[in-house]
């Protein structure tokens, strides 16, 4: 996309970029649960059981649906499977059960044909329906790439009307993983890719005058996914269509990674008012994925009502907003960071982005206190070891440790401590707005000022003596959510303030303690998740964009290692700072050839200390080919006990046993020179 047309599109990809306000979207009707237009974000998931067990699939559906599944996934890779599920469907509804079914169709136009006149709704991936992947370079002509257009209206109309004539709703899913070959060629591995494979079926659609659609652009990295959806919903635009969009980062894993994973991705787009319906892909049951998703989209339905009573005061203030944000230069479409000045050759510039732990309320008497922040100590020695996930300053506020502390471990202190202290050297002072101005005495090289959104546009802002030694600590409990942060990193680019920012966000925010998501709070696990997923969102959303120099997330409720693991699991999720190996872990279903739980816990075992590494694991092939091209290495189900190993996307054992598989994808490990011994 060349560089007008990129800036006639920014900001147009939602109503604003700095006040939450929902795209509306036409409305779609599947069975008794419409999607899109006023209807609230619906909750989904997808069963892991052979279509073909009937009972087991029915029961697994139930205790979707109890958890909070508005719609039930099931895969349909053959006409057998599509024809079952019209007795899963008939054994649901005799159990009192009218949750709609979503048939997930790849590779078999015959399977979804059959299926479209049983479910609710189908669900085709425009890379393999009529497509194909070889990893081919194809140079086709204009007249050459028609024809194949051509092809696939051919293959892809039978569907459209059979879809017509029952009602059956469609969402047209394009995955990063299993971009056709056709697509590749003229459009590389790209967000630009990805949506054009979907507009290509749409426009079908709409020339057929078929007009129930979904559409998702899945991708396992959240930045790629992100970009994606929002073209896709530009293009539409330009086209003048609005179809609801259903948001997943695909293979996100498990556990901490895949809640971190989903939340920098989905949340950043329901930030931006994006999104009707949302399914979270983990390597768990499919019932654990629902109540991830309420907790993503529940913080939604207050902020909705909240900025319709700001903004019925004046009622073209979000259109002034709309046409204020294409003023910015921020491109929404690819990644680059915000440049800032390199601080103290620590912070901003090309440094990672930096993380910060609150310690005050420790005991300052221990040192075994820095171990859930990253450096273990041992008394027999007398020394500090660091981890991989090592935390960059810590915050004693006015105390001061008894202990020492690692050599390379920055202090922050409130500046009134700081001054009186006689060592300075590791030490560096917070300030208030008021009290750097104000101040006689400054450290030469790292000074980190307090500010709020709202600072930046006040008198005490616009005296600020700027040095290169600066940097801005920005301090957010708006319910408004990361919308005024972003506000703040538009406003320092308008100043042309190249200040590097760590944004420090609260859990919970004072503000909502007696209401909403945190007073439903149960117990630390539920409390942990609610913080992992805000905590994503808020400054995830900042991440993929370029914003922020550094994260500190203040949550007194929750414990060091857990603040530690989760600002950590931020910035790789963003592909900002890697601590960890990577896994892109599929979520299972009814085409899984093993466990994925059970295989992805025992790859993890061996191989967790590979930082840097990305392996991806699935269940079979409908998207590992493609997924593996943003992997290293990949584990992939070829068959019955079968097991195909990859390096990026090139198979290089077929068909292994898959008791073996796990030792010979360590040994292709070493034989590239990636292996190192667990310490």
């Amino acid at each position: 996309m060349d560089t007008d047309a990129v800036k006639l599109l920014q900001g147009r990809y939602c109503n604003s970029l700095t006040e939450y306000s929902r795209f509306v979207t036409r409305e779609v009707f599947i069975g008794d649960v419409p999607m899109g237009g006023n209807n609230p974000i619906r909750i989904q998931s997808m069963t892991t059981t052979d279509t073909m067990d009937t009972i087991g699939t029915v029961e697994q559906s139930i205790r979707m649906v109890d958890a909070g599944c508005e719609y039930v996934r099931i895969t349909a890779p053959s006409i057998k499977e599509a024809k079952n599920l019209a007795e899963i469907k008939k054994q649901l509804r005799m159990r009192g059960y009218n949750v709609p079914l979503v048939a997930d169709i790849h590779f078999t136009p015959n399977a979804a044909e059959v299926a479209a006149r049983i479910v609710e709704k189908v669900r085709v991936n425009p890379g393999n329906y009529a497509d194909k992947k070889k990893f081919d370079q194809i140079d086709y002509t204009d007249a050459g790439y028609q024809g194949e257009l051509e092809r696939i209206y051919q293959k892809f109309a039978p569907l459209v009307n059979i879809c017509k004539e029952y009602g059956t709703a469609m969402r047209i899913g394009t995955n990063h993983g299993s971009l056709s070959d056709r697509i590749m060629s003229r459009y590389g591995d790209t967000p630009q890719g990805m949506v054009e494979s979907a507009m290509e079926f749409m426009r079908i659609c709409e020339t057929l005058n078929y007009y129930n659609l979904v559409i998702s652009m899945k991708s396992s990295n959240p930045q790629v996914m992100v970009q994606a959806y929002r073209l896709l919903v530009e293009t539409m635009v330009a086209e003048g269509m609005n179809y609801p969009l259903h948001l997943g980062v695909t293979e996100a894993g498990d556990g901490e990674d895949g809640r971190i994973k989903s939340a920098v991705g989905i949340g950043t787009l329901l930030e931006d008012g994006l999104g009707d319906t949302v399914r979270v892909s983990l390597t768990e049951e499919p019932e654990a994925e629902a109540p991830v998703a309420i907790a993503l989209v529940e913080r939604y339905s207050s902020r909705k009502s909240l900025v319709e009573s700001l903004t019925s005061e004046n009622s073209n203030k979000t259109q002034d907003l709309r046409l204020r944000t294409q003023d910015f230069h921020h491109n929404p479409y690819e990644y680059k960071r915000r440049h800032t000045y390199e601080a103290n050759a620590f912070i901003g510039g090309h440094m990672v982005p930096r993380v910060v732990v609150d310690l005050s309320k420790k005991n300052l008497k221990d040192p075994a206190i820095l171990g859930d922040a990253g450096y273990l100590y041992s008394a027999l020695l007398d020394k500090y070891n660091m981890a991989e996930q090592s935390v960059d300053f810590v915050y004693f506020a006015d105390e001061l440790p008894s202990f020492t502390l690692p050599g390379n471990l920055k202090q922050l202190y409130n500046y009134k401590t700081w001054q009186k202290l006689a060592d300075k050297t590791m030490c560096h002072p917070l300030f208030t707005l008021k009290e750097y101005i104000e101040a006689d005495d400054r450290s030469s090289t790292l000074n980190l000022v307090k500010v709020k959104p709202a600072d930046i546009d006040s008198d005490l802002f616009g005296a600020l003596p700027f040095d290169q030694s600066l940097v801005f600590v920005l301090e957010t409990d708006s319910l408004l959510g990361m919308t005024d942060q972003r506000s703040f990193f538009f406003k320092l680019e308008e100043l042309g303030v190249d200040v590097p920012v760590i944004v420090k966000r609260s859990y919970p925010e004072e503000s909502q303690k007696d209401h909403g998501p945190w007073s439903m709070v149960h117990g630390q696990e539920e409390l942990t998740t609610l913080l992992q997923l805000y905590a994503a969102t808020d400054l995830g959303a900042l991440l993929v964009d370029g914003f922020g120099d550094g994260v500190w997330i203040d949550a007194p409720e929750i414990g060091t290692k857990t603040i530690t693991s989760t600002a950590f699991g931020i910035l790789q999720a963003t592909r900002s700072r890697i601590s960890k190996t990577e896994y892109i872990s599929c979520p299972s279903c009814g085409r899984t050839l093993f466990d994925l739980m059970i295989t992805t816990q025992m790859i993890r075992s061996r191989t967790s200390h590979l930082k840097g590494l990305k392996i991806g694991i699935m269940g079979c092939i409908v998207n590992g080919p493609g997924e593996m091209a943003d992997a290293d290495y990949g584990y992939v189900g070829s068959g019955t006990d079968k097991v195909t190993l990859y390096r990026g996307k090139e198979a290089v054992k077929k068909n292994i046993s898959s008791a073996n598989a796990l030792d010979e994808l360590i040994g292709i490990i070493k034989e590239d020179g990636n292996w190192v011994e667990q310490e």
